[in-house]
């Protein structure tokens, strides 16, 4: 066997470990017993730390390097590259660090739970302090490796190509926009008529019977896919088992729909990925910047679509029941409503940059030194301030409202807006290619939208760049041009 389909083999290996991980993550998040929290840390530890030792072995270096005399399809060679990439990530650090940052991720990410729940910082502070000291040690080890800064060697991890030289002037360019552009938002919402009617509360079963249908509507495949119940709405899986949560809201059920809606584009990405290059990595999706995208793409550009909304509209009357605030015109004004919240995961898309900007710039902060997790709330509610005007009322609705940072994903929070305005780029080129999309949207069919983001995205797995990828399918590098004509568009009406 050649060094090249040894390594495909060995890869096939890691992959699977990595796939266990994963149900065994979904489990913790979904079902566990609160009590198998300690045996659950040791078990994705100690899985962990097998994964590592089969990537990080001395003999995957050598066959890498026999493998590059071979000769090697385009896709062969790509591949290659991609198995470089981890093993470059996986020999930066030793066994010593992979277990005991698995072993702080997961104490605190369970403490965490707990503590969101009461609001109490305190209580869950000592072990973010562990979690940040051995993430530090990790980002110290990965800059080594990649010749990179601490935070661009963590970035790359999540981003491939995207450092913090890129997005500073990206979300500068936004955050020096929204203030001007949210004022003449929130004076057009005035000027036709305040607030629109929220919808009424919903049991979770009725809330579920509109998920499901929505689901369907996408392209989720039910035989191979599972929707559950979680603290934080996430999606996971690999090829063949796509597992997407929901947490769900009885005040306003529309937060869990455009959640699971959320959840569906990330699993159309994972279902849509070359089959052929399955349990390879250059099979596997390219960061989370795309990955976000296509969530986005789902969510935000089609889902609040005038069009999209219309059909949605009646979809919610028919589960939920007879309710004025599904009125099209009512609930359409409802999900583009334009308000400064304290929460994230439901803030509307011309605010939400703002509270990824302020996770960056803390996370930046907290990763140096220069800001001490004792005074993140402080400066947590400090920034709110200053970014959106409003006043954190509690730690529950401030720095303990996401999970990120306690279970250790420090680079992460950038993807999420980058995500949106690759997704706004996306929107104008689809559009563009396929005029007859918000059409079919009226008519509640992802069809179109999903074939070309299955060309454009889905099946090219890893085989691209990231920048390759994105100037391949828009035409032009990652910018914020398009994200902001799309929102001068929908709540401007300016075309």
């Amino acid at each position: 066997m050649g060094g090249y389909s040894e390594l495909e083999s060995r890869f096939r290996r890691i992959a699977i470990f990595g796939e266990v991980q994963t149900v065994l993550h979904w489990d913790a998040s979904t079902m566990m017993p609160e009590t198998a929290a300690g045996p659950r840390g040791d078990q994705l530890a100690e899985l962990k730390l097998l994964r590592h030792r089969l990537l990080s072995d001395p003999d995957i270096g050598r066959l890498l390097d026999d493998a590059e005399a071979e000769n090697l399809t385009d896709w062969q060679a790509a591949n290659l590259r991609q198995m470089r990439r981890e093993y470059r990530f996986e020999t930066a650090l030793d066994d010593r660090l992979v277990e005991d940052l698995s072993k702080a991720c997961s104490a605190c990410e369970h403490a965490w739970r707990g503590a969101r729940a009461g609001s109490d910082f305190k209580s869950v502070a000592p072990l973010l302090d562990d979690v940040l000291d051995l993430t530090r040690e990790s980002a110290a080890a990965y800059a080594a490796a990649f010749d990179l800064a601490p935070y661009d060697a963590l970035l790359e991890a999540y981003a491939p190509g995207m450092r913090a030289a890129r997005i500073d002037p990206i979300f500068d360019d936004y955050a020096a926009f929204l203030p001007g552009f949210l004022e003449k938002v929130l004076t057009r919402q005035e000027a036709e008529g305040g607030k629109p009617i929220a919808p009424r509360a919903a049991d979770p079963v009725h809330q579920k019977a509109l998920i499901d249908r929505l689901a369907v509507a996408v392209g989720f495949n039910e035989k191979g896919g599972r929707i559950d119940v979680s603290a934080h709405p996430f999606s996971t899986g690999y090829p063949g088992d796509q597992r997407i949560t929901v947490t769900f809201d009885p005040a306003d059920p529309t937060n869990a729909v455009m959640a699971v809606l959320h959840e569906c584009g990330h699993a159309a990405y994972e279902a849509g990925l070359p089959k052929e290059w399955a349990r390879q990595p250059v099979g596997a999706s390219l960061g989370m910047v795309v990955h976000e995208s296509q969530s986005l793409s789902i969510e935000m550009q089609a889902s609040r679509s005038d069009a999209f909304l219309t059909w949605l509209a009646g979809q919610a009357r028919e589960v939920l029941g007879d309710d004025p605030a599904f009125d099209v015109e009512n609930f359409k004004r409802y999900q583009q409503w334009v308000e400064p919240g304290f929460i994230r995961v439901t803030a509307d898309e011309v605010t939400y940059p703002a509270h990824v900007i302020l996770r960056t710039r803390l996370e930046r902060a907290l990763l140096s030194g220069d800001l001490v997790v004792a005074d993140l709330p402080g400066a947590w509610n400090e920034g709110m301030k200053t970014l959106l005007g409003i006043d954190v009322p509690d730690d529950r609705r401030g720095c303990l409202q996401d999970i990120h940072w306690y279970d250790g994903a420090i680079g992460y929070f950038p993807t999420y807006s980058l995500g949106a305005m690759l997704a706004a780029q996306l929107a104008e080129a689809a559009h563009a290619d396929l005029p007859e999309i918000p059409e079919f949207l009226g008519r509640g069919e992802f069809s179109p939208l999903m074939r070309w983001l299955g060309g454009a995205i889905h099946s090219k797995g890893s085989y691209l760049s990231a920048d390759a990828l994105i100037e391949g399918a828009t035409g032009r590098p990652l910018d914020a041009s398009a994200f902001k004509r799309h929102l001068t568009t929908r709540y401007l009406k300016e075309n």
